[in-house]
């Protein structure tokens, strides 16, 4: 499962760290990433990082969102600095989760945490 921690209620220009941390019967995490989606939008794709760590984001937290992860705690990190009351949204973590099964069987899924809600507002 995943955890999400981190979120509140922040002032226009602030900065906030989100955390989101991978439990369970692990044997790699791959992908990592986090989602957000604002009241009455879609959910939109903000950052992701490869194991490797190879990062993208959208061109709207671009310079101002750092997305960053730990490969031994299985936890990925989201610093948001310069937030406006666009950044306002429920923010989901993600993560492709590799187990293994019966004969060392490899699995590959996507797992979803709970959502955290940033607020921006003075």
């Amino acid at each position: 499962q995943l955890q999400a921690s981190g979120g509140g209620l922040v002032q226009p220009g602030g900065s906030l760290r989100l955390s989101c941390a991978a439990s369970g019967s692990i044997f790699r995490t791959n992908d990592m990433g986090w989602y957000r989606q604002a009241p009455g939008k879609q959910r939109e794709l903000v950052a992701a990082v490869t194991r490797g760590g190879i990062t993208s984001s959208a061109d709207s937290v671009k310079g101002r969102f750092t997305i960053s992860r730990d490969n031994a705690k299985n936890t990925v990190y989201l610093q948001m600095n310069s937030l406006t009351p666009e950044d306002t949204a429920v923010y989901y973590c993600y993560a492709v989760i590799v187990t293994v099964g019966k004969g060392w069987r490899q699995y590959e899924n996507d797992y979803w945490g709970q959502g955290t809600l940033v607020t921006v507002s003075s």
